[in-house]
Parts: structure tokens; C-alpha cells; sequence
């Protein structure tokens, strides 16, 4: 099996070059996890998405992700990337569509723009030394703000979060043994900065654990940090709210993406995340592992 075509492009982007880049491969239903793995590897971007036929009448379409160490079951920038590039080439409608991944069916609105993609279930898990985590990335603990405000959280993937003073955010220096050795059991590290008054979050996430050292732009961590916002009582406990994250601007690729929570009774109950998502590139595998 050869001449597989790709698409490259930017998502939460608004010009070429900006965001997270990503790998969109068609066709590849035949190929191998290891196949798969290895086309990944070569793209060498923090995630390669293959769109496939769904398996379930209740799905339009599939995804598999991966980065270039590993399979996600859930991610948010290659399922927006996904989303807009089937759309645009005519594979499903714009609108409301219904994407099947490794978490489950995920709900999915594609404009023209981009998409807004649904998180996976939340969840919030143990609390965290942020002392520790802080060491890993270079911070001290006169940086972190606040004591009971660090721990995991998910909405599809488990992250590991630290809030931080906005002025540490852009002097953090990750050593990737340290993180990886104090996140595991999640995907990565998500530092952040939070203005309740302008509800903006300042991201850099660390995932070398995952063969990305650091994202650019992360869906998966957005809407997990709403779940951690909402748990930790940044957010409010009840109705809908919403925030918008800064993400990449270290990586001379910025990032913007709009998160929003629906919580109740102090849990949230569903996040969604959107982002804008600009073409750079077509291209054909030539040949296959």
C-alpha cells in the first residue's frame, strides 16, 4: 500500500506557521499500529491524526492519534485539525458531526474556521506536591500561587497542573526526567497563570513523557484545566463559564483557544474547546513502513 495523502496544518492558529502543526493521513484503514507509530515518529510533530471509517453507526467518522512515542485515546488539536480538514474536502458536512476515538464518541461543530470539539468525561484525581513539581521545571516555590491548587485532572486525558505567577510561566525550564517522574500516570505537565478578572489562562505544557517536550497548543489540556478550574474553585461552581487560553508563544508559535464549562453542584458536567485551524501543506507517503 503507497501514495497515502496528508494534509499539514495549523491549529489554533490565525496565520500560517502559528499553533500546533499537525499531520492529517487518510486511507490508512490497512495499516498497523506499529505503521502507524512509525509514520508518526517520521512526522516528528507532537501529534499525527489518521481519519479512518467508523466502526459504529452512531459515528461519522474515526481518528487515531498519535505522538511521536505513543497512541492518545483523546486529543483535542488533532480532532479539531481532523474535523476541519474532512469537512473542507468534502468527507463529512460542516456543522454537527460525531467523531469516534480511542475515549468514545466525542460530539464535534465544524465552521469554516474551525471546530469546536467536546472534552471526554471530567475527572479530577489526587493532590500534588507543588514544591516538587516546580523544582522540575526550574521554579522555585515563591513562584507557585496558592497551597491546595495543584493536582490531575481530566476531560478525556489525565494532566498534572501548577499555577503559577504570570511572570514564571515564560521562565520555566523543564528537565524531562523530573517531570516525567513526577506527573506519571498522566500525559504531562500543564503550568499556568489565571486572571479571574479577564478570565485568560497562560499555558505551557511539558509532555516528554509522551515524546513531546513541549506542545504548542493543547485541546486536551485546555479542557482539563477546566475541569482543575472548576475543582479548584477558580471557576464557578454552578452554570456556564468560560476562558481563554495563551498557549505557545515560548515556542515562537502562539496559540489561542476558547474553552468553555458547564458545572454543577461544584463537578463539571461537559467542556468543549474550539480553536481555528489554517491550511499549510498537502502531500502524498510514498512509501510505508
Amino acid at each position: 500500500m503507497t501514495g497515502l495523502p496528508y494534509d499539514l496544518v495549523d491549529v489554533f492558529a490565525d496565520r500560517p506557521y502559528g499553533g500546533n502543526p499537525l499531520a492529517v493521513v487518510h486511507g490508512g484503514a490497512a495499516l498497523t499500529d506499529a505503521a502507524m507509530q512509525a509514520i508518526a515518529r517520521e512526522f516528528h510533530l507532537s501529534e499525527t491524526v489518521f481519519t479512518l471509517p467508523p466502526t459504529t453507526s452512531d459515528a461519522d467518522y474515526r481518528v487515531r492519534v498519535f505522538t511521536p512515542t505513543t497512541e492518545l485515546p483523546y486529543a483535542g488539536h488533532p480532532s479539531i485539525g481532523a474535523a476541519w480538514v474532512l469537512a473542507r474536502t468534502g468527507v463529512i458536512q460542516h456543522g454537527d458531526v460525531r467523531q469516534q476515538c480511542g475515549a468514545g464518541i466525542v460530539p464535534v461543530h465544524v465552521d469554516d474556521a474551525g471546530a469546536r470539539i467536546a472534552g471526554g468525561r471530567p475527572e479530577t484525581g489526587e493532590s500534588l506536591d507543588a514544591a516538587a513539581l516546580a523544582e522540575a521545571v526550574g521554579l522555585t516555590a515563591e513562584d507557585v500561587v496558592g497551597e491546595e491548587r495543584h493536582g490531575t485532572a481530566a476531560a478525556g486525558a489525565f494532566f498534572a497542573f501548577l499555577q503559577v505567577h504570570d511572570d514564571a510561566v515564560a521562565r520555566a525550564r523543564p528537565d524531562a526526567a523530573a517531570v516525567v517522574a513526577r506527573t506519571a500516570g498522566t500525559v504531562g505537565l500543564v503550568l499556568f497563570s489565571f486572571d479571574p478578572a479577564s478570565s485568560r489562562a497562560h499555558v505551557r505544557m511539558f509532555a516528554p513523557g509522551a515524546g513531546v517536550m513541549e506542545d504548542p497548543g493543547g485541546g486536551a489540556s485546555a479542557v482539563a484545566l477546566g475541569v482543575h478550574l472548576v475543582h479548584r474553585s477558580l471557576l464557578p461552581p454552578d452554570g456556564v463559564s468560560s476562558f481563554a487560553i495563551s498557549q505557545g508563544a515560548e515556542l515562537g508559535r502562539p496559540s489561542a483557544m476558547e474553552v468553555e464549562v458547564h458545572a454543577r453542584d461544584g463537578r463539571v458536567v461537559e467542556t468543549t474547546v474550539r480553536g481555528t485551524v489554517v491550511a499549510v501543506a498537502r502531500g502524498e507517503l510514498l512509501r510505508l513502513p
